[in-house]
């Protein structure tokens, strides 16, 4: 089996809190990525939207677009709208090669609040799941009409947070899945029964570790999903609270091949990107040669 290794740009940049970001350019951010041995990149803040420009940078350092966030609104939107938002990094993704545009639904979620304590973050019945899982197939279908498909990440702070969520909107559901397996731990959610129960529609992995020390700690009544990421909640693999190996491992069981990304956001100054990458890629790269898989350039 195959598989790809990629990192986010989120251990240099923070886009949801400044203050949490290091003072490099992108080329030296994609250049420590490089030298940490990662071959893909999602897209961020400063990132050129426009391939002639970003093309001979990423390829001057080897790194590919692995993917990027997209801000969905379609819990409260409409689907027409969204195609209109989603066109341009559609168009920009299929330029550069991307395997997929990352969705996140950010209506109503309190993610980028830091006034807003975890327990208030959005909760939805059945009914309204089931409405949001028809939209969302249909958007999903869509795209991947377009030759850009999606993959739907769960998120902390967000409608769909908990594994109790994501099963009910993979119920209602087609849309593909991005598996992130810190921000299920931080959920309270078990990553290998997760595993279990929706490998078919696994097509991006985030590598996402935890400190289980800081997230058993939180006081979900006051503090934020912000004020976590402050305190150090998250780390790469090798770093944190998760096995790798057992989640690597169950991956390759069913069958995953594709491109797993390191995100980790972190105080840069506390955990120096270039450091963390290291770190993580070397943990990485044992467990999958554990697992079985072969990571190519």
């Amino acid at each position: 089996m195959k598989a790809r290794l990629g990192i986010a740009p989120i251990a240099w940049w923070n886009d949801d809190l400044a203050e949490l970001s290091d003072d490099v350019s992108l080329e030296e951010c994609l250049r420590q990525a490089s030298v940490a041995g990662f071959t893909g990149m999602e897209t961020g803040r400063r990132f050129p939207m426009d391939m002639a420009e970003l093309g001979p940078i990423l390829a001057k350092y080897g790194i590919s677009v692995c993917g990027g966030w997209f801000s969905g609104l379609l819990l409260d939107g409409d689907i027409e709208i969204e195609k209109e938002r989603i066109a341009r990094q559609m168009a920009f993704f299929k330029a550069a090669g991307a395997p997929c545009i990352v969705y996140g639904e950010t209506a109503r979620s309190i993610q980028g609040v830091k006034s807003a304590p975890l327990a208030t973050k959005p909760k939805l019945t059945e009914a309204e799941v089931a409405a949001y899982g028809r939209k969302m197939s249909d958007f999903a279908d869509w795209c991947a009409a377009q030759g850009m498909p999606i993959s739907y990440h769960h998120h902390m702070a967000a409608a769909i947070e908990t594994e109790a969520e994501l099963d009910l909107l993979m119920k209602h559901s087609s849309v593909p899945l991005l598996f992130d397996a810190g921000h299920m731990a931080f959920a309270g959610g078990d990553n290998l029964r997760v595993i279990e129960n929706h490998w078919a529609r696994i097509t991006h992995v985030h590598t996402k570790d935890i400190r289980r020390t800081v997230v058993d700690g939180l006081d979900r009544s006051r503090e934020s999903f912000l004020d976590a990421v402050v305190k150090g909640a998250f780390t790469v693999p090798g770093d944190g609270s998760l096995d790798f190996a057992a989640i690597v491992r169950a991956l390759a069981g069913k069958g995953y091949e594709g491109w797993f990304v390191v995100e980790a956001e972190q105080d840069p100054k506390v955990s120096p990107p270039l450091d963390m990458a290291i770190k993580g890629h070397k943990e990485l790269m044992r467990v999958m040669a554990a697992a079985g898989y072969e990571v190519v350039q």
